[in-house]
């Protein structure tokens, strides 16, 4: 895979950089003399280990995210217990998940230049 170096793939990288220090809530700025205290901290944090999934039980609904769907997942849990409520399929588990996430995995999966939303 051959990407080309351009300013917009380094911003991209920055933002995705940026996204891991909010989420492990580091607010400080990273220099090499704190590095390795922040890097400790990241690694120091509780592993919450995932419940496996009974796929008997339970559904993926998949779906293409956009701002007017922000209120999708919860009209979709009203309607599915208004007419799922009393049958048998209610023990089933509907999980909403979103497809559209752009994140560096997703970008680099693609290999032309085109297809990458920093291009």
């Amino acid at each position: 895979m051959d990407i080309d170096y351009t300013p917009d793939i380094s911003k991209f990288i920055d933002q995705q950089f940026n996204r891991v220090l909010q989420k492990f809530k580091i607010n400080e700025l990273l220099t090499t003399s704190n590095y390795s205290t922040l890097r400790q901290r990241v690694i120091d944090i509780p592993y919450q280990e995932k419940v496996p999934i009974d796929y008997t039980k339970t559904m993926f609904v998949h779906f293409t995210y956009c701002a007017n769907m922000r209120t999708f997942p919860e009209k979709f849990h009203v309607l599915w217990i208004q007419y799922f409520g009393e049958s048998p399929i209610n023990e089933i588990l509907p999980i909403l998940v979103t497809h559209n996430f752009d994140n560096l995995q997703r970008c680099l999966v693609h290999t032309r230049q085109s297809q990458l939303p920093f291009g």
